[in-house]
């Protein structure tokens, strides 16, 4: 490992561990109450002691966002296939697609919530985190299925190429970067989605930690609050750094993009 990769590791750490010295300074010093602001300490320990409710809800919120991603995926692959080989049926269907997406989640979660029946709490929270995280991958495919270089169409044309082989040997591998780079916004978003569901959306039957932050908000229990904030950002840097992984693995022998610099 060289100086750099110690660097990138090194640094981050570093300010994280002053931040958290500095917080816990600053509460003792200031008197800050812990309904206010908890310290650090208080919060390891309230993560200690609600470990096992806390990895629980972690499992409800991981389980729905990994379920409402490969929907996202399936769906907006498929969409952008379809997109991609016809443009009317573009022009016919994406702007309901765009609708869909810049119409806020709170305004529609009840209504889901209604529609998939009150006592289906994960089942609202899926669709609802489904549709958050659907549009960035049918946009990026669409646009990557349309990227492929116009000269390789022609020697495709040439060839009398069908269009499942255009589409499987030319476009496809065109927009593979387009396809990681969607989801790797759509992960993060399907994990927003399901949080802002689980809040909006979410029942007794739907304990992720969205849910377990709202119990605790209520209750005052601010230091039960920031161990589950912290689960949430420790699952999301975990979902970004797979899709990142995975991006770099797929692209790495032969993109530019994964290549390393000299």
């Amino acid at each position: 490992m060289n100086r750099d990769h110690i660097l990138a590791y090194a640094l981050p750490a570093l300010v994280a561990v002053a931040v958290v010295l500095g917080w816990e300074w600053a509460v003792a010093a200031f008197e800050v109450q812990p309904f206010v602001l908890p310290a650090p300490s208080a919060i390891v320990a309230a993560g200690i002691e609600n470990w096992s409710s806390l990895m629980a809800s972690a499992w409800i919120t991981i389980r729905t966002t990994l379920a409402a991603f490969a929907i996202a995926l399936t769906l907006g692959v498929a969409l952008a296939v379809i997109f991609s080989q016809s443009r009317m049926i573009e022009r016919a269907f994406l702007p309901y697609a765009v609708t869909l997406q810049v119409t806020p989640i709170v305004a529609i979660a009840p209504l889901v919530a209604i529609w998939v029946g009150l006592d289906n709490g994960e089942t609202a929270v899926l669709v609802l985190a489904v549709i958050v995280a659907f549009f960035p991958i049918l946009a990026n495919t669409t646009l990557g299925l349309r990227s492929a270089d116009r000269q390789l169409h022609e020697l495709f044309d040439l060839y009398r190429a069908t269009r499942w082989q255009r589409l499987v040997r030319l476009q496809f591998p065109a927009a593979l970067p387009y396809l990681l780079a969607g989801m790797k916004i759509a992960g993060g978003l399907a994990l927003i989605g399901t949080v802002v569901a689980e809040l909006s959306a979410g029942t007794g039957t739907s304990t992720g930690l969205a849910w377990r932050i709202s119990e605790g908000t209520n209750r005052l229990q601010m230091a039960k609050v920031f161990a589950a904030l912290a689960l949430l950002s420790a699952i999301g840097i975990a979902i970004y750094a797979l899709l990142s992984w995975i991006e770099r693995q797929a692209l790495k022998r032969w993109h530019e993009s994964a290549r390393p610099r000299e």
